[in-house]
């Protein structure tokens, strides 16, 4: 009768250990959206690393797939459900969990997209893996998961969304072990945002300004920069890190101790509002060697009764001396912008301030893109909205002149040396690197690992590519 027993029990216990290596083991996660986001899906994926799940490269291999979602525009909520929809018929089997800033905004409706077993908001996102793991794992072959619970509570509807406001302080997960197929990590740093813009439904998805630690930034800047040689700070409001922390500490006083306190070799700054391009950031920057030549600053309009209607902080002479400043110190600096077209009563006039200020000014790049009802914000009540034929010319002048400048800046390169990272060049015919000012480029006739640090040469630009030459690869 043991023996009877004691079989009984290996074959359930052989059993399990199948199922949770064949069919409760694999995820994979899909990101939209921003760098923060894009870290954040980072974390969540190294969470359920941690927990002995293992990443697919595809969602039709996973049994759970981690929908990390974007509302910046109505486009990025679309994509998100066509995404969805997508995963589901290719995948029936499937779980989907879906989660970010559209998860946060509209959760009841992506719970009834097919295939969506779970919602999980911004406010428990760092919660996922410790309440996704039990559900997929401690199960029979062939059973559902149990309701989704939290603290042991059930979970109606399988929605976890609180209010994104009550957070005072930062939750991330810990990012050291993050990004690990990647040749450039994104550290998130800070989270939400205190300006009210008014057309941006940000803060309410991710609530109000919150910072890491100095100590906990370093002491992941310091674990990164053993496996990688750059590095990319970023955050929903990245220029405010410190402002809610004790002592007020400005982020310039963090990037010093970073240099200072670590071994990296590249610090890479995403987005930083106008007013928080400092004079000290901006020296720092030029006189460090480890901090890439790469300014990125929001503009959204150039026309000042535009800027006043969004509620931004700033007017177009503040930017054009933040620009101008930049340049000056950083004469092969790329520097780019976000550019709205479209807002609610923008004029023909409005949109030329914009267009002149552009040819003016030396960007290199911008990301354009055109104005997006958000319910819940203040421009979404006004009463003056833009055809969507006439955003969609303004926004293809705009490329068309920023293709034309880019070239120009490109060209201006030829025969100038830079470092460069190395990046996945699978299927490539040569190396593609990214150089420390932030040109993609082909390293001709070279096979490169992924994540070295190179000097090369620019040899040859045309309106897609740019060509250059290896000239020695810099030191592990």
């Amino acid at each position: 009768m043991k023996r009877g027993i004691c079989l009984e029990d290996r074959t359930l216990e052989r059993s399990r250990r199948f199922f949770l290596m064949t069919a409760g083991h694999r995820f994979y996660v899909q990101n939209f959206g921003c760098r923060a986001t894009q870290a954040d899906g980072a974390g969540i994926a190294a969470a359920l690393a941690a927990k002995g799940l293992h990443q697919m490269d595809t969602p039709s291999a996973a049994e759970l797939v981690i929908v990390n979602t974007c509302t910046v525009t109505s486009e990025a909520d679309q994509d998100a459900r066509q995404t969805i929809r997508r995963i589901h018929r290719e995948n029936p089997r499937a779980r989907i969990l879906v989660t970010g800033c559209y998860a946060q905004r509209r959760p009841a409706e992506l719970a009834k997209l097919p295939g969506v077993r779970w919602v999980v908001g911004n406010s428990h996102k760092t919660a996922i893996a410790d309440i996704v793991t039990p559900k997929l794992v401690n199960i029979s072959p062939g059973a559902e998961p149990a309701e989704l619970t939290y603290h042991g509570e059930i979970v109606a509807g399988g929605i976890l969304v609180g209010d994104i406001s009550d957070q005072t302080e930062f939750l991330s997960y810990p990012v050291v072990a993050a990004g690990q197929d990647r040749t450039r990590p994104n550290l998130k740093i800070q989270d939400g945002c205190d300006n009210r813009c008014t057309f941006c439904i940000i803060p309410s998805v991710r609530g109000n300004s919150r910072s890491a630690r100095p100590e906990q930034v370093i002491d992941q800047v310091g674990s990164l920069a053993a496996r990688y040689k750059e590095i990319v700070l970023t955050g929903i409001n990245l220029g405010r890190w410190g402002r809610d922390l004790p002592g007020r500490p400005r982020f310039v006083e963090l990037l010093r101790r970073l240099l200072s306190e670590t071994a990296v070799a590249k610090l890479r700054l995403s987005s930083v509002e106008p007013m928080d391009w400092s004079d000290d950031l901006l020296a720092l920057m030029a006189s460090s060697d480890r901090i890439c030549k790469h300014v990125h600053i929001p503009l959204q309009s150039a026309s000042d009764r535009i800027l006043k209607a969004m509620r931004r902080r700033y007017r177009v002479r503040h930017y054009a001396g933040r620009l101008e400043r930049a340049r000056r110190l950083m004469p092969w600096a790329s520097i780019g912008a976000d550019v709205m077209v479209g807002f609610p009563g923008e004029t023909e006039r409005d949109f030329s301030a914009t267009r002149q200020f552009v040819t003016d000014m030396p960007f290199t790049y911008l990301h354009v893109f055109p104005y997006s009802t958000r319910p819940g914000t203040t421009a979404a009540e006004h009463g003056d909205q833009i055809p969507s034929a006439v955003k969609k010319k303004r926004g293809r002048i705009l490329r068309e002149l920023i293709a034309s400048k880019n070239l120009a800046f490109r060209r201006s390169l030829v025969g100038r040396s830079f470092s460069a990272v190395t990046l996945d060049s699978r299927d490539e015919p040569g190396a593609r690197a990214l150089t420390d000012n932030y040109i993609p480029v082909t390293i001709d006739g070279e096979r490169l690992d992924p994540g070295r640090l190179v000097e090369i040469e620019i040899t040859r630009c045309r309106e897609q590519s740019t060509s250059v030459r290896l000239r020695r690869r810099l030191p592990l």
